[in-house]
């Protein structure tokens, strides 16, 4: 379940910060939201973190989560939110990231082999995945909706997508969305001829825009975003199914998450957190 890996006019923001109560738990399903005033997290205040010598800390990510971690289609560059949390990480704690471009289909499997430090994808902390990986604490808690083409008016609800048999759901296997789709909305068959998997989650969100699906499960900061770039052609349907929590990962046993936990608390305490909400969940337009 990624998002258990449940995007982009930041105008809008359901996301909540588990160790805060910095921004709003959760909006009504379309309705905007008045942005907090932007600036950086108050950085010059000490905290008695760890100092990790300079140590190179190699990073896995997938690039296919906005706003979490994709490539700006302005500028072809990698960036996002957890890039930038990352960074900062690195920068009150004395590390160096060397960022590794994976897929989200192995990245567990890879760090559980020690092939790289820290992973991140959005990634929901579940009990099953903990028996493979260390998490951080949840640095964010999103909830998942129903993206959906703006014309819909055959469901509302996950009761009356899963009644109408020729509605389809676009998902990735291995994700949240497609466990969601499984177990909270259809039969708990993972077999269910109406799952229609895709590679990457973006294919299934196009898949979806093409009419070749007619439901894709987004978390609430992901879903605003993909509605802010297609403001004319998706929407969200319905309240929220549930809820998750995202953390980073890491090697069983691994000596860095202790020391990134405490840069994770300060980030939150001196409201970095909060700065990086508003820069990619409000401010951040990819056709600037």
């Amino acid at each position: 379940m990624k998002r258990s890996r449940t995007l982009v006019l930041w105008l809008m923001l359901s996301m909540v910060l588990l160790l805060s109560a910095c921004v709003p738990a959760a909006l009504p399903a379309n309705e905007p939201a008045e942005a907090p005033a932007a600036g950086p997290g108050q950085t010059n205040v000490v905290y008695a973190l760890p100092d990790l010598g300079g140590r190179v800390v190699q990073a896995a990510m997938a690039n296919d989560y906005t706003p979490l971690q994709f490539i700006d289609p302005a500028t072809g560059e990698a960036v996002g939110w957890e890039y930038d949390a990352v960074a900062e990480i690195c920068a009150r704690l004395n590390c160096v990231v060397e960022w590794n471009n994976t897929s989200w289909d192995g990245m567990i499997t890879a760090i559980n082999a020690g092939q790289f430090d820290i992973g991140m994808d959005g990634i929901t902390i579940t009990a099953e995945r903990a028996e493979q990986v260390d998490f951080s604490i949840s640095y964010m808690t999103a909830q998942q909706f129903m993206l959906v083409r703006v014309d819909e008016d055959r469901f509302a609800t996950p009761a009356e997508f899963a009644a109408n048999t020729e509605l389809l759901v676009g998902a990735q296997a291995g994700t949240t969305g497609f466990y969601t789709a499984v177990y909270d909305i259809l039969d708990g068959d993972e077999a269910n001829p109406r799952i229609q998997l895709f590679e990457t989650f973006g294919a299934s969100v196009q898949a979806l825009l093409a009419g070749d699906v007619d439901m894709v499960l987004v978390d609430a900061a992901s879903g605003r975003g993909y509605i802010g770039a297609n403001p004319d052609a998706l929407k969200i349907a319905g309240d929220a199914i549930k809820s998750e929590e995202f953390g980073f990962i890491y090697p069983k046993g691994s000596e860095l998450v202790a020391p990134f936990d405490a840069a994770i608390e300060s980030m939150q305490q001196d409201g970095y957190l909060e700065h990086l909400n508003v820069k990619w969940f409000f401010l951040y337009n990819p056709s600037r």
